[in-house]
């Protein structure tokens, strides 16, 4: 099998577009084969988020970003790396499409907006809602993707901007339309119509919800009441999305990390350095992303209910990666 040395170094020398062009064309073949569904109400989403890769006090590269971390005794400069990825969530199905690396003194919005003018031109029709945590709560990403044809949603958290303000003196005399999702029993209001944000080029609209469950303590087996409250901006209008839809779509948001991230890093090991190289870890992350959707593609699709319920994908990767192994390495066989 190559070395770690190995792998690094054709990492760095590999071009990036051929290496998007076959992410491309996996997206492509699955959209074809109806890999990639709606969800019930008919939108698919974009999630833009970003991520911390790897840090160290030892390297540095020319795409490494830096901050210092202070100590009981003394500060150190920590180099770390950074970036923005795009992934589309599906019915049951999330593709990872893109992924752009954010550059020193840079911040996560304008490399998000870079990352979309590319992902928009290679996949045009691919989504209609591109979504974000509070951070896209912008009104220069808003205005990209309204100019793009697309629709935003982003968590909305500032207590003190006149938007927030205006949607709690509205909703303070309304009653709540209650929504069930799985064991959470959701208290949602809606209003639209917003113009308390002028920098947008069109009203908005503001959903909240008060979501109310219970969870059983493993200690004393006693069920304890929990609660969160939400809060999402869209461009979305009552007519294209409900408030349930709204709703899904917000909490559909932390797909990224919990089918994304967290699957890149576990089981496709994307947060190894193996060439400290701006290009080789980006070349590497892209490559990773691919394996991911394939792999996740393979479980949902290939594989028949029964089995998926009996094993789960961390047991087929790795008899996967058996497969590998022994094709590559164990002893050749006379043909039969």
């Amino acid at each position: 099998m190559p070395s770690a040395d190995t792998v690094g170094r054709v990492c760095a020398d590999v071009d990036l577009d051929g290496v998007r062009l076959i992410a491309r064309q996996v997206y492509a073949r699955l959209k074809r084969g109806k890999a990639i569904r709606p969800p019930a109400h008919g939108l698919m989403a974009a999630v833009l988020d970003g991520h911390e890769s790897h840090a160290t006090y030892l390297r540095c590269c020319d795409g490494c970003l830096q901050r210092t971390i202070e100590t009981r005794n003394s500060s150190k400069v920590q180099y770390y790396h950074r970036h923005v990825t795009l992934q589309v969530v599906g019915q049951d199905l999330t593709v990872l499409l893109d992924a752009e690396p954010i550059r020193p003194g840079e911040g996560e919005l304008p490399t998000a907006i870079r990352l979309l003018e590319r992902v928009l031109e290679r996949y045009p029709r691919a989504f209609d809602v591109i979504m974000g945590d509070a951070l896209y709560a912008n009104s220069t990403f808003f205005n990209f993707a309204l100019s793009h044809g697309k629709h935003a949603l982003a968590v909305l958290k500032d207590e003190t901007r006149d938007l927030w303000e205006d949607a709690q003196s509205l909703f303070a005399g309304m009653a709540p339309v209650e929504i069930q999702r799985g064991r959470w029993r959701a208290e949602c209001l809606d209003l639209e119509g917003f113009t308390s944000w002028p920098q947008v080029d069109q009203a908005v609209r503001v959903v909240q919800s008060l979501e109310r469950s219970t969870v059983r303590r493993q200690l004393d087996g006693r069920e304890e009441p929990i609660e969160s409250h939400w809060a999402w901006v869209t461009t979305l209008a009552g007519a294209q999305a409900s408030t349930r839809a709204v709703l899904e779509l917000g909490h559909r948001r932390w797909a990224i990390e919990n089918e994304g991230f967290n699957e890149l890093s576990t089981r496709q090991h994307s947060d190894h350095v193996y060439r400290h190289h701006p290009r080789a870890m980006l070349v590497f992350l892209l490559l990773a992303m691919i394996c991911c959707n394939v792999l996740l593609a393979f479980y949902q699709r290939d594989l028949k209910p029964a089995l998926r319920d009996s094993v789960s994908m961390l047991h087929v990767s790795r008899e996967i990666a058996g497969e590998l192994y022994q094709y590559r390495c164990g002893p050749s066989r006379a043909p039969t």
